[in-house]
C-alpha cells in the first residue's frame, strides 16, 4: 500500500452543462431494451495507478469483482504517482481530486494506492477481499435505478424513498477493459489489465426523493472507447461526495 499525504487539492463543485435530452418521460414511450443494473447492491471505487507496485492485485480482483451482477466496479486511476518515471494513461486528475475530497470529508487523511471506497462512504485497501466483503455486505442503496437503452437512447429511471436526501445523478462513463505494457516506473516490463476504466464523469440532474426519468442521447455520450455507462446517485455534504443511494450500469459491447 502506498500513502500520499499531500495538500488538499481543490474540489470542482458546479454542475457545468447538463446533457439531458428531456426530463419526466414515460418509459414506456421509448422503446428501450438492454437493461441492466436495477439490482445493483453495492458500488466499488477502485483509487490505482499504473505507478504503483502495490496495485496490480487489487486491480485484477477488481475484474473478478466486475462478475458479480449485484455490484458496480469502477476504476479511477489517480496521478500523483505520476512523478516515478511512468505517467499512468488513464489517470485523471478529477480522480485524484475525488479521491482526496472523501477523505477531506471523513476527516481522517487517508489517500493512499490502491484505496477502495465502497458506496461513497467507508474505505480500505483494494486488495483486501475480506474487509471488501465485510464493507459490501454490510451496507445497501437505498434507491432503485434502471438503467435501459436503445439505438439512440440511454433512459435511467430513478425510484422514490422517503428517508433519503437529496443527491447528485452521476453518468459515469467507462471502458470495460484496458491493457497496458508499463515500459518505467515500479511496474517496468509489467502488462496489466484494467476493468471498467472510468473515462469521464459529469451531473446530468439532481434526485430529490421522488420518482425521476431522464434520458439521454446515446450518440452524444459514447464516445471512442467508451463501451459503459453507469448512474451513481450520491449524496454531498459540504461540497465533498458522500453516500452514494443508488446505481445501474450498462454495456454497449460486452468483452468476449
Amino acid at each position: 500500500m502506498k500513502k500520499i499525504h499531500n495538500p488538499m487539492v481543490s474540489v470542482v463543485r458546479h454542475f457545468g452543462k447538463l446533457i439531458l435530452a428531456s426530463t419526466m418521460l414515460g418509459m414506456s414511450s421509448l422503446g428501450l431494451a438492454s437493461s441492466v443494473g436495477a439490482d445493483t447492491k453495492g458500488v466499488i471505487e477502485l483509487y490505482t495507478s499504473q505507478g504503483c507496485s502495490s496495485c496490480p492485485p487489487a486491480d485484477k480482483l477488481a475484474a473478478e469483482y466486475a462478475k458479480d451482477p449485484n455490484l458496480l466496479v469502477l476504476t479511477l486511476p489517480v496521478t500523483y504517482w505520476d512523478y516515478l518515471g511512468w505517467k499512468d494513461t488513464f489517470a485523471k486528475k478529477e480522480f485524484t481530486n475525488r479521491q482526496y475530497s472523501y477523505a477531506a470529508l471523513r476527516g481522517d487523511r487517508s489517500v493512499y494506492t490502491p484505496q477502495v471506497v465502497v458506496n461513497g462512504s467507508e474505505h480500505t485497501v483494494g486488495s483486501r477481499k475480506s474487509a471488501i466483503d465485510k464493507l459490501v455486505k454490510n451496507d445497501t442503496l437505498p434507491v432503485s435505478v434502471d438503467l435501459k437503452a436503445s439505438d439512440n437512447e440511454i433512459a435511467v429511471q430513478l425510484g422514490a424513498s422517503n428517508s433519503a436526501d437529496e443527491a447528485v445523478v452521476w453518468l459515469v462513463l467507462f471502458q470495460q477493459e484496458g491493457t497496458v505494457a508499463i515500459g518505467r516506473g515500479e511496474n517496468r516490463n509489467r502488462t496489466i489489465t484494467y476493468t471498467n476504466i472510468v473515462r469521464e464523469m459529469r451531473p446530468i440532474g439532481k434526485w430529490k426523493g421522488e420518482e425521476m426519468t431522464i434520458s439521454l442521447p446515446k450518440t452524444d455520450i459514447m464516445q471512442d472507447k467508451m463501451n459503459g455507462a453507469a448512474i451513481l446517485v450520491q449524496t454531498s455534504h459540504q461540497g465533498h461526495p458522500s453516500k452514494i443511494l443508488g446505481a445501474a450500469s450498462w454495456l454497449d459491447k460486452p468483452s468476449s
